[in-house]
């Protein structure tokens, strides 16, 4: 049986000394490593070794009983959560590490929203039980109050290594849960086998969560964690079907070489086989042949001539698959939930040829797409989007030891967009001598997070269908600018209502040019709103400082609903934008003397609490972008001529 699990925690959990564990209890490797040694087996790139945290998704394979474990140990520091969400759409189970000191951090809430979005059956481990101040009951109370009330104490309620029965305590909770199961308890009819068959169940469909604990730095609790979790844990993938897969990651080894890391979701893939997708560059569909199959072990791999449903593994062979790649039968899954919040300006060197940068960064951003590099011709900068200071300081390094060029970035600023408030016509035309083409576009509101959305309501008699899609393909090729600042264009549905072409004059560029003047057009008449990021906050401190707290949010322009209080202490819930609250963490730390406790999730994009004065410092000049135009070009007399935005539409010919 393949099982995928997944292991992760907020930064210094303990999360890949347990891994080790693990690895060791199965014999999958010789000896433990440690962190603090920089010997462990799944922190294999020298900046993870260095630094003692995990930067990039650690793939080990071990084997128990009957059970082939794919183990992802995964980043545990908000910088490189996007790495964390890539990994974890691929877990069967993920186990969730907690420390018994600090408890329930801020960045663990965020790993629990993103189990419950991806409805992952998770294990909790509470680890460190070895240091001062340990106390598994109140973690143990946190995990209930703070994440799920359905979480059970499984070395109090279970004990495998002394071949214990379910105990009663165990026994209630379960049959509290299922009335066919709470009918026969009453009546004493329930065999252990059929417990066990409740847990499995249960666990596997979010309603119970089994919690262990122990020191993994000890060895203590690891093998009857090991025990339970083969135990408790089943998967059915069909080796049978028609190979289906998903792609989770996109690496390059030593000699340069394109590595694609893919779940095998059913069926079996060999070398030479030929694999279908959608290319990630331009969505055409796309068919590729195998040219290797490998397991990944650690930083070593070997060889393998397939590979079947369930397993992880990695190909050489697709050039264009980029993470979230359906293949085969699969066709993709849902976006991606944590989007970077800031954007930072490369200073690279100036000898360097700026395509052979841009080269550089593409792959970078092919292994992790939320990197969204810009290249901004009228200022001749280079940008990219980041989740905070410590991924830039890593990127620096990775360019350094990786590609040996030399790059510093300026302080991230945040990452804001536009969209319009009301529905308007965007008229788009473009003939020059020889060349023809107009566009007409319906430009609308669309709802927050949604992006850029294409309609067409175009009729082929008006427009042939050729031309119609290349207007779709225009409007999704890229980032549009906004008019305030020059931030890129979103939450906008885009209609095409009619177009013409010529049948002599018509050619490639044609419609781009048209499409783009449309879309510009149509902003020069909207209402135009910057947005900019928010998060939703969760605040849980002692009483004394709630008042210190919600006067804080207010001046940071956030709103707060009504707190929660118990004896003691109270629990903040609100939204407020990342640029006024991203550094509050240190603050709370400072004032509550670290026993104040926050999450920070980033909650999409909002209108902008200070507009214009982010207009005024973005100082950008829609008429000087040489990208766009809200002009169009209409021809007279075998001579081009420019007409403004504001007189196209009665120049028009459709």
């Amino acid at each position: 049986m393949n099982k995928t699990i997944g292991m992760l925690a907020h930064v210094d959990a303990g999360k890949t000394t347990f891994a080790e564990q693990l690895l060791y209890h199965t014999r999958s490797i010789r000896s433990r490593g440690r962190v603090d040694h920089q010997d462990t087996f799944m922190d294999n790139h020298e900046i993870e070794r260095t630094r003692g945290i995990t930067v990039f998704a650690g793939q080990a394979v071990m084997q128990y009983r009957e059970s082939v474990y794919y183990l992802l140990d995964t980043p545990g520091h908000a910088d490189f959560s996007a790495e964390m969400e890539r990994a974890l759409r691929m877990m069967d189970y993920a186990v969730v590490l907690i420390s018994a000191v600090e408890g329930i951090e801020g960045h663990t809430e965020t790993i629990w929203q993103l189990l419950q979005e991806y409805q992952i059956p998770t294990f909790f481990f509470i680890n460190k039980m070895d240091r001062i101040g340990a106390d598994a009951d109140r973690v143990m109370q946190e995990i209930q109050d703070l994440l799920t009330p359905d979480a059970a104490d499984f070395t109090r309620y279970w004990n495998l290594d002394q071949h214990e029965p379910v105990s009663e305590e165990l026994q209630t909770l379960l049959a509290e849960r299922d009335e066919v199961l709470l009918s026969a308890y009453l009546d004493g009819k329930v065999t252990e086998e059929q417990w066990e068959a409740a847990m499995i169940r249960m666990i596997r469909e979010g309603q119970l969560y089994p919690c262990m604990y122990g020191s993994a730095l000890q060895d203590e609790g690891i093998t009857r964690f090991l025990e339970q979790l083969d135990r408790l844990t089943i998967t059915d993938y069909d080796a049978e079907q028609p190979f289906a897969g998903q792609v989770y990651k996109i690496g390059h080894d030593s000699s340069g070489t394109r590595v694609t890391y893919i779940k095998a979701l059913q069926g079996t893939l060999r070398v030479r086989d030929n694999l279908t997708y959608a290319s990630s560059l331009s969505s055409q569909m796309m068919e590729e042949k195998i040219t290797s199959i490998r397991i990944y072990n650690g930083e070593k791999y070997q060889s393998a001539d397939h590979a079947a449903a369930g397993e992880l593994f990695a190909v050489t062979g697709l050039t264009e698959a980029g993470p979230l790649t359906g293949l085969g039968d699969h066709t993709g899954n849902r976006p991606f939930q944590l989007i970077p919040a800031l954007t930072s300006r490369v200073n690279y060197p100036s000898e360097l040829p700026i395509r052979d940068v841009l080269r550089i960064f593409r792959e970078l951003e092919a292994e992790d797409p939320s990197l969204g590099v810009t290249w901004e011709e009228q200022l001749q900068e280079l940008h990219i989007q980041v989740m905070g200071a410590i991924q830039l300081e890593i990127l620096e390094k990775v360019l350094l030891d990786r590609f040996r060029v030399q790059v510093t970035f300026e302080p991230p600023e945040i990452l804001y967009k536009e969209t319009i408030s009301n529905s308007v016509t965007g008229y788009g035309h473009f003939e020059p001598l020889r060349h023809y083409a107009e566009v007409h576009l319906q430009l609308e509101p669309g709802a927050r997070g949604s992006g850029i959305t294409f309609r067409n309501a175009c009729h082929p008699d008006q427009l042939a269908v050729g031309y119609q899609n290349l207007v779709g393909q225009h409007v999704l090729e890229r980032e549009h600018h906004g008019l305030l600042t020059g931030a890129g264009l979103t939450d906008t549905v885009i209609t095409l209502l009619t177009g013409r072409a010529h049948n002599k004059h018509t050619s490639g560029g044609d419609f781009r040019e048209a499409t783009y003047r449309a879309i510009r057009q149509g902003l020069e008449q909207a209402d135009n709103i910057v947005l900019e990021p928010y998060y939703q906050f969760k605040i849980r401190t002692e009483l004394e400082h709630m008042g210190r707290i919600m006067s804080d949010v207010q001046q940071a322009h956030g709103t707060i609903e009504s707190p929660e209080m118990t004896a003691t202490h109270c629990l903040l819930t609100g939204r407020v934008p990342v640029a006024t609250f991203m550094n509050y963490s240190a603050e709370l730390a400072s004032f509550t003397h670290g026993k104040g406790m926050i999450s920070l999730t980033f909650d999409g994009y909002h209108p902008c609490h200070n507009q214009q004065e982010v207009i005024e410092r973005k100082q950008y000049r829609k008429e000087a972008d040489p990208l766009y135009s809200s002009s169009s070009i209409f021809c007279a007399k075998g001579q081009g001529y420019s007409v403004p935005w504001q007189e196209a539409k009665d120049h028009m010919h459709a």
